[in-house]
């Protein structure tokens, strides 16, 4: 069923710049047919087009009818849509989602857990009326569709996962009222350097496409590089080191210390505190002894309070960071080589969207060695208060008295 998807999307691509509304939902109709039982709502998935417009489609062929040759729509005419009448519709509906919301780290998919009923009673609760089609339309423009049960899980579910996302949604909405810094950080997907394929495609001439080795095996010249990055939640700006060792707390502190020195300070001059949201594993992991002594390093330097709140486990991939940066670096450079550190750097530097995301990049050149351990008193000196809710994974580490 995704091969047929993929296909069908494909063709609706190729042909859109000729399609005028009665050849879309004829199109759109006769994909349908074709497709079989589920047909309609596989095509309304990949194309985004109204169910109502594939099955009036899927009536006019079956009915042989002309469709009324003459009475095709001009540009702009038709019943103006829901948000363009209310503007808040898409914000409140965005609102909603957006605390449940899920993603895959290396795709700009988004998917909802709650039903289209659900939304459309909590939208109705917001004053604004709306049925479940409308619902479903402005889900697709978002690039949400209906989570489905796949394979993503790294773990079992915790009984106060749910409870966590909305201890972690207050928390970032009470820092961003009080005009706090936000950031989502995360190690991306380590990368090969060097003339080796990179998935996805680029335009290029017929006949012509990159040549690269035919095996990935490591050049030890040029090794791997590390990027780590930290996205600015409120301001949708982004902060990527590309390390060229280990992915080690040192390195993923130093990386948001280099944050707050070239962006952080700038955008908030008046910052009273920060907040970190990070994966409750990996060198930012909640168990991770010299993450905490990193970070009181960092609090000391920068005279502020950090507050940290980790996913629960099994629910990496729902960082605000894989769907908002790192997705949007993957489709930058795909077809691309990364033949060497500063190609990354640079790439990962030009990623923007159309809502305005902004990045900063550099190479760290720091040798960060690995398997540092931290021996109970320097962890005892560490400042810091646990939440009581799940202090483990939600805590503030404050700067310690100087002298």
């Amino acid at each position: 069923m995704a091969k047929a998807g993929d296909a069908i999307r494909q063709r609706y691509e190729a042909l859109l710049p000729v399609l005028d509304e009665q050849t879309e939902r004829r199109f759109a109709g006769a994909e349908a047919m074709a497709a079989g039982y589920g047909g309609a709502s596989l095509v309304a998935r990949v194309t985004g087009i109204a169910r109502s417009t594939i099955n009036r489609g899927i009536a006019e062929i079956k009915e042989k009818r002309n469709a009324g040759a003459g009475r095709i729509r001009k540009p702009g005419g038709g019943r103006k849509s829901k948000v363009s009448e209310n503007p808040k519709l898409l914000d409140d509906l965005k609102d909603l989602v957006e605390p449940e919301t899920s993603g895959d780290p290396m795709r700009p998919l988004l998917w909802t857990a709650k039903s289209l009923r659900h939304l459309v009673g909590a939208l109705k609760d917001k004053g604004h009326k709306v049925g479940r089609t409308v619902v479903a339309d402005l889900l697709r423009s978002l690039n949400y569709s209906l989570q489905a049960n796949v394979k993503t899980k790294e773990g079992g579910d915790h009984p106060d996962r749910n409870a966590q996302f909305e201890h972690i949604n207050a928390q970032v909405t009470a820092f961003q009222a009080s005009g706090d810094p936000v950031i989502s950080v995360d190690t991306k997907k380590k990368e090969l350097v060097g003339n080796y394929k990179n998935n996805g495609a680029e335009w290029r001439a017929q006949g012509e496409p990159e040549e690269v080795k035919v095996h990935d095996f490591i050049d030890p010249a040029l090794g791997r590089a590390v990027p780590y990055g930290v996205y600015d939640i409120t301001k949708n700006t982004g902060w990527v080191s590309v390390g060229i060792t280990s992915d080690t707390a040192s390195f993923a502190v130093n990386t948001i210390r280099r944050w707050w020195q070239t962006m952080g300070m700038q955008s908030y001059s008046s910052a009273k505190r920060l907040m970190i949201t990070a994966d409750g594993g990996g060198s930012n992991g909640s168990r991770v002894r010299l993450w905490k002594i990193e970070l009181q390093k960092l609090a000391d330097e920068i005279g502020k309070p950090i507050s940290v709140c980790h996913l629960s486990p099994g629910t990496s991939k729902w960082n605000k960071i894989e769907h908002r940066l790192f997705a949007f670096i993957t489709q930058n450079w795909r077809g691309k080589p990364l033949r060497s550190l500063q190609t990354i750097v640079q790439l990962i530097g030009a990623t923007t969207t159309d809502k305005g995301l902004k990045v900063r990049a550099e190479l760290d050149n720091t040798v960060y060695v690995k398997g540092i351990e931290v021996t109970d008193a320097e962890l005892a000196a560490v400042n810091i208060l646990r939440d009581e809710f799940h202090g483990e994974w939600n805590y503030t580490i404050s700067p310690r008295p100087s002298g």
